[in-house]
């Protein structure tokens, strides 16, 4: 029971009054004001009670950590990044191996090489399958076969197929010029003609035609039957035993003649054991075994001269080619963008000669008061660059040209010194460096040297990435770079390989 009071202008069941209800005296005293006493209903109270627990769970559900959330359909499975290095030809290549740099699990780049390894990392499980891309154009198929690790790193070992060929198109079916259509579209049933441009729906006795003793119905359709060359092809075919030969038609493994197992010997004395029959008997069979595993390519060891390096991805459903390379307007702006980035990595390299001062002109004659100005000397040949690549990057669709020029100089070893120049053309056609990177011989595991592999869409957005390979003088690493908005970032960079962790830039 709840007591509640109503003012004096309300009327005990809630409803407004015209005046406030007179004071009633009791025992000849004036007393308060009306007061009621009202019932309330116990639903009311469960209900109110209710709705206040669902108010304050809800922040509560809204926490669960184990609540399911709608997945994007967007958002790829997963996205693999490596790089196949292999010496030899393309496709046929004498070693090789892959060597795992990134996987994009929806949210952020992974460290492929340690990404749900047991043992082994996810990005080299067998029968993977990488596409390998040059320029955003895939070029062949590589399969994980099994994978191991070459001085503490994992990598995966396979064969590089093919594309696989398109199907032929189906040719159209042959039409009858001969044959009469009927205007009206509707099917007709075709008649045999014979010798004589007749129908032989039926022979002269009545045989066939249903009807014994009266002449075939010229009008009667009949159903269209081989020719009598085909039906003895067949016949012929039949009577052989032997079915046409198909050339796509897949052939199966026949099976192996097995001998005829001979009774056991039951003698007593054996001189030699060579003859025993018994199959359940144990033996030692020389040559190689046939569960050795796949065959494959021999892996590559090391880091040979000879070595090339091409991208890979693995991605969990079919993308569509996307082609990195960059078509200038006018071909001369590619000379001229590649001659200025050129000028710019002899200076950073200290290739660039003092100019030659001019050599002094003797006057012509004797009372020649003033001499001649010496004409200034022929500039010298720059420097060569060594190892120069000079590649042109369209890294989104309409973002215009990004420029990588990665040299060194020559020398021995300790003495070589290594640029990598990232870059774009400004507003006025000249070359604005985004990024560079100069170290030397001797400093390699401080500032390792660059090396570009190639453009990749490593997050699936249809952006291209640089790989860089990041080669110190005992180990190496493999980063990606995103260029955007006048600024080169480096977004991801894997563990070190065994070739000292390798300090950043």
């Amino acid at each position: 029971m709840n007591e509640v009071t109503v003012p004096p202008h309300y009327s005990p069941s809630g409803r407004p009054m015209s005046s406030p209800p007179p004071a009633f005296a009791s025992n000849g005293r004036t007393g308060p004001p009306f007061t009621m006493v009202a019932r309330v209903r116990p639903r009311f109270v469960a209900f109110a009670a209710l709705t206040a627990l669902a108010f304050a769970a809800a922040p509560l559900l809204a926490q669960y950590p184990g609540q399911v959330t709608e997945k994007k359909k967007d958002t790829p499975e997963l996205r693999a990044v490596a790089v196949l290095e292999w010496t030899g030809e393309p496709g046929k290549p004498k070693m090789c191996r892959l060597v795992p740099v990134s996987i994009y699990d929806g949210d952020q780049l992974q460290d492929a090489s340690v990404y749900m390894a047991r043992p082994q990392p996810l990005a080299l499980d067998s029968q993977v399958e990488y596409q390998l891309k040059q320029d955003g154009k895939t070029v062949g198929l590589f399969d994980i076969k099994n994978a191991g690790q070459e001085g503490g790193s994992w990598v995966g070992f396979g064969d590089w197929k093919g594309l696989p060929k398109p199907k032929p198109a189906m040719k159209p079916a042959k039409v009858d010029e001969n044959d009469d259509w009927n205007a009206d579209d509707k099917p007709v049933l075709h008649r045999r003609p014979g010798a004589d441009g007749k129908s032989t729906s039926g022979d002269s006795s009545g045989k066939g035609s249903g009807n014994s003793g009266s002449a075939p119905d010229p009008d009667r359709p009949t159903l269209h039957r081989p020719s009598s060359d085909s039906s003895d092809s067949d016949t012929q075919q039949n009577s052989a035993g032997t079915a046409p030969v198909d050339p796509d038609r897949p052939v199966l493994k026949k099976p192996e003649e097995q001998k005829p197992v001979q009774p056991m010997d039951d003698t007593a004395h054996v001189d030699s054991v060579s003859n025993v029959t018994d199959p359940d008997r144990p033996r030692l069979i020389p040559g190689k075994p046939v569960d050795m595993g796949p065959k494959v390519t021999p892996t590559l060891v090391g880091l040979p001269a000879d070595m090339e390096q091409t991208v890979a991805v693995s991605d969990a459903k079919n993308t569509p080619d996307h082609p990195w390379n960059f078509s200038w307007a006018n071909p001369g702006d590619a000379l001229k963008m590649k001659a200025q980035m050129e000028d710019i990595a002899r200076q950073a390299l200290g290739l660039t000669p003092p100019p030659a001062p001019a050599a002094p002109v003797k006057a012509t004659s004797k009372h020649a008061s003033a001499k001649k100005t010496a004409a200034p000397a022929a500039a010298p040949e720059p420097a060569p660059l060594e190892d120069e690549q000079f590649k042109v990057f369209e890294l989104a669709y309409g973002s215009g040209a990004t420029m990588v020029l990665t040299a060194h100089t020559q020398g021995s070893a300790a003495q070589e010194k290594f640029v990598t120049l990232i870059a774009q053309p400004d507003l006025y056609g000249n070359v604005l460096v985004l990024f560079k990177s100069v170290t030397d011989g001797s400093h390699l595991d401080e500032t390792p040297r660059m090396r570009l592999v190639d453009a990749v869409d490593a997050m699936a957005d249809n952006r291209g990435e640089l790989l860089f390979e990041l080669r110190g003088e005992t180990q190496r690493q493999f980063a990606l770079y995103r260029v955007l908005r006048g600024q080169a970032t480096r977004l991801f960079v894997s563990s070190a390989g065994s070739i000292g962790t390798i300090a950043s830039e």
